[in-house]
């Protein structure tokens, strides 16, 4: 009975667990950053856990939102789209808020989308934001973010 007992609460909390990590992540702090005329309401994900789950399950972002992605230091940054619903478009932006290269990225792939240099910022959007503002490579972005990195 007890052995019984024990496996019906760890199959209890592993369920639990998934349902959880399925989850999209809504409550990590926020940043304003400006691409030329154009704002945008951006998350921050900043730890390794908070990076790693990035936009996975979310279903729509508004198309003023995004999300960007802060590292400790400059690396080539690679990206996939793992158990991420919604088509994007990753900027990859150095210290100084300068897009160093963007990449559209299909849902549900795992293929590997790189930075063309070292940078600490990823910026994700809704895929075909920055190309109907006109924002490309070798634009610059600002905020509190790149604030004395210039």
């Amino acid at each position: 009975m007890f052995l019984r007992f024990f496996s019906l609460l760890a199959l209890s909390v592993s369920l639990t667990a998934i349902s959880h990590a399925q989850e999209p992540q809504s409550q990590l702090p926020r940043t304003r950053i400006s691409a030329g005329m154009y704002q945008i309401d951006a998350q921050v994900a900043q730890s390794p856990k908070e990076r790693e789950i990035g936009l996975m399950y979310r279903k729509e972002m508004p198309p003023t939102e995004g999300m960007v992605f802060v590292f400790e230091q400059p690396a080539t940054q690679c990206f996939w789209m793992r158990n991420t619903l919604l088509p994007l478009t990753a900027a990859f932006v150095a210290d100084d808020g300068r897009i160093v290269n963007l990449v559209d990225m299909q849902p549900m792939t795992e293929n590997s989308h790189c930075s063309k240099e070292p940078v600490r910022f990823v910026l994700e959007m809704n895929q075909g934001w920055f190309a109907r503002k006109n924002i490309k490579a070798g634009s610059k972005l600002g905020g509190e973010l790149f604030a004395g990195r210039r």
